[in-house]
C-alpha cells in the first residue's frame, strides 16, 4: 500500500481556498471620491484561532495581506482570524494569476472568475465612469450570494442612467451589525 503523496504547497492553497476562501466585491457610498462610490474588491480566507498557522502560510507565500482578528460577541469560544488582500496591485499581480493557474473546484470558480475581471477593470480605471461602475456592480450581482447592487439602486445612479424602457429593479438594503478588527 503506498502512502498517500502530500500535496504541493499550491494545492493545498487552492484546496483551503475552495472550502474556505471567498473572492468579493462591494460597492459602497465614500464621500471622498469623484462619484461617491467606492468599489472595494477583497479576497479573504477565514479561520478560528487555533488554526491561525494555515492563515500564517497563505501571508508568506503570496508576501502580501493582512491577517486580521474578528473580534466576536456571539457564543464562540474562539476568535476569527481573516487573512485579506485588498491592495488592487497585489490582487492583480498574485492572487489573480495565482488561480488562475490553480483552478478551483466548486463553484467558488466561477465566483473568482467575475472577481479577476472586475480586478482587471479597475486596474484599467473603468471605475472611474459611470458606465463602468453600473458594468461592474452588474458583474458583482452574479457573485456569491447574487443580492442586487445599492449601487444601482441608488438614487444617483438612477438620475443619471440612460432610460431603459421602463425597467424597474427592486431591492431592500440589509444592514448587518459591523464587528470590530484588530490588525494581526
Amino acid at each position: 500500500m503506498k502512502k498517500q503523496e502530500r500535496p504541493r504547497i499550491e494545492e493545498w492553497i487552492s484546496g483551503f481556498t475552495d472550502g474556505e476562501g471567498c473572492f468579493s466585491v462591494s460597492i459602497f457610498r465614500n464621500k471622498t471620491t469623484k462619484s461617491g462610490w467606492q468599489v472595494f474588491p477583497e479576497f479573504v480566507v477565514t479561520q478560528g484561532k487555533k488554526s491561525l498557522p494555515a492563515l500564517k502560510i497563505f501571508q508568506e507565500y503570496f508576501g502580501c495581506g493582512t491577517i486580521i482578528q474578528n473580534i466576536r460577541y456571539d457564543d464562540h469560544r474562539e476568535y476569527l482570524y481573516r487573512y485579506c488582500v485588498r491592495n488592487l496591485l497585489d490582487l492583480r499581480d498574485n492572487i489573480v494569476p495565482f488561480f488562475q493557474e490553480h483552478k478551483l473546484y466548486t463553484a467558488k470558480q466561477k465566483d473568482f472568475e467575475i472577481f479577476a475581471d472586475i480586478v482587471n477593470r479597475m486596474y484599467q480605471k473603468k471605475h472611474l465612469t459611470q458606465s463602468g461602475m453600473r458594468a461592474i456592480a452588474r458583474r458583482i450581482e452574479k457573485m456569491n450570494r447574487k443580492k442586487k447592487s445599492q449601487f444601482l439602486e441608488s438614487r444617483e445612479t438612477k438620475r443619471h442612467a440612460p432610460a431603459q424602457g421602463g425597467m424597474k429593479i427592486e431591492s431592500k438594503a440589509i444592514r448587518k451589525p459591523r464587528a470590530k478588527f484588530l490588525v494581526w
